[in-house]
């Protein structure tokens, strides 16, 4: 199992770095395919991956693709548009089939398109940044990263319970660690990018402090997901990626940094 997760996970993270380093059409595509594939795993939790509602959110999500490719809209503006059209659109599809539905199927169609499709794409909106092909890298330090140096600092020395009913392995000597270290990752990846970036060393800092929020976010994400499993009484999302999970158990947290990342990134940087 140990060499299934190993292989799995050196092989998600060199095409990762493959999306990241070409960035442009090829990292939306990419990010686009992964947003389609966790929203099929999310409608498929909630009983609606194959019917109308979900190929509306399948073509929603789409459409919000190229549009960040082919218009001239601002995202907000975009975003803007493709809810009222979305939200028309289920809703249209609710009641000219009801009662298929349930009205809770109907707000999680909805729900899953900005859970999904909108925050993912953040990735490809922070490469799309100023200095974007460093900053990217700035989501998984603070996803990734926190998420390993959580797990390695509870084990070793974790005694007090973060969210004792929705994951007891998680301590808060964990979450301390994960923050800490995601933040000196970050100070060490700023560092050798020194040159690169231009950078200073208070902005280096703020990189640090960026992550540092982000790392924590990312455990909001982490246990976001983990309690729609817990309601639905799954163990996964998926088996796309062996040893990992489906898409939503691999980019849980990544969902929830990468809008911190970007947002932050972009005024602060």
């Amino acid at each position: 199992m140990f060499k299934t997760r190993l292989l799995s996970g050196i092989v998600l993270v060199v095409l990762l770095l493959a999306l990241g380093i070409l960035g442009g059409d090829v990292l939306l595509a990419g990010v686009g395919a992964v947003s389609l594939v966790g929203l099929f795993e999310l409608y498929r939790v909630c009983g609606i991956a194959k019917s109308g509602l979900a190929f509306v959110g399948y073509a929603m999500t789409v459409l919000y693709y190229l549009g960040l490719r082919i218009t001239e809209l601002s995202v907000m503006e975009l975003l803007f548009l493709l809810a009222m059209i979305f939200l028309i659109a289920v809703m249209a599809v609710y009641v000219f089939t009801f009662p298929k539905f349930q009205a809770g199927q109907v707000m999680a169609a909805f729900f899953g398109f900005f859970y999904v499709t909108v925050m993912l794409s953040c990735v490809y909106l922070t490469r799309m940044l100023s200095d974007g092909e460093y900053l990217i890298w700035l989501i998984f330090l603070c996803s990734w990263g926190c998420d390993t140096c959580a797990y390695c600092v509870g084990v070793l020395i974790g005694k007090h319970k973060m969210a004792p009913v929705l994951s007891p392995k998680k301590s808060v000597e964990g979450a301390v660690g994960g923050v800490v270290g995601a933040a000196l990752l970050t100070v060490i990846y700023g560092f050798v990018f020194q040159s690169a970036m231009d950078l200073e060393i208070s902005d280096i800092l703020v990189m640090a402090a960026i992550t540092a929020v982000g790392a924590l976010i990312s455990m909001v994400g982490d246990l976001a997901a983990s309690a729609i499993k817990r309601n639905y009484e799954i163990k996964d999302y998926g088996r796309l990626i062996p040893g990992h999970g489906g898409i939503l158990d691999r980019f849980d947290s990544v969902i929830f940094t990468a809008p911190t990342i970007f947002l932050l990134s972009l005024y602060l940087i």
